[in-house]
């Protein structure tokens, strides 16, 4: 079986950084050196997906915009070649929508996009670019409500408007 760094990183979100006791922020840099790698591996994953997976939340650690308000009426984010071959139309009206929407910022929406496109992936569903933000509004400090309206709409029956 073909295994992603989506994969890996799906894992370690599902089963470690959503723990009461995770503090992805502070505890990052043991991820690599404590017992977690072995945890990986024994669950299926190749060392070289989990090394690739480790190595995306690096970038995702060093690249933590600020958060805050969206400006109404800002630029328009113009997406090029290789975006739109991993993007589809879907995904990227998602992110327009989040972005109006007060959901990302546009910080945190070149953030998303750097995290999406560093997947090994050709393309992307728009499932997995919802992952992709709510891993990246997990890692932004003051994205609380963000990340819990995110969350709802990915784990409820019935997602939630925004208005």
């Amino acid at each position: 079986m073909k295994e992603s760094i989506l994969d890996v990183l799906l894992y370690l979100f599902e089963h470690y950084f959503t723990t009461d006791e995770a503090d992805f922020a502070h505890d990052h840099a043991s991820l690599r050196s404590g017992p977690l790698p072995k945890e990986l591996a024994e669950a299926g994953f190749s060392s070289a997906e989990i090394q690739k997976a480790f190595d995306w939340l690096d970038a995702l650690a060093q690249q933590r915009p600020a958060s805050g308000p969206t400006r109404a009426g800002g630029p328009v984010r113009v997406f090029n070649g290789p975006e739109l071959d991993k993007l589809d139309v879907e995904c990227r009206g998602f992110l327009l929508f989040l972005e109006q929407h007060g959901v990302l910022n546009a910080d945190q929406r070149e953030l998303v996009l750097d995290r999406a496109m560093a997947l090994d992936q050709d393309a992307l569903e728009l499932d997995d670019l919802k992952w992709v933000v709510l891993m990246v509004l997990f890692n932004q400090p003051g994205s609380e409500a963000a990340y819990a309206w995110m969350e709802t709409q990915m784990f409820e029956d019935e997602p939630e408007i925004v208005h």
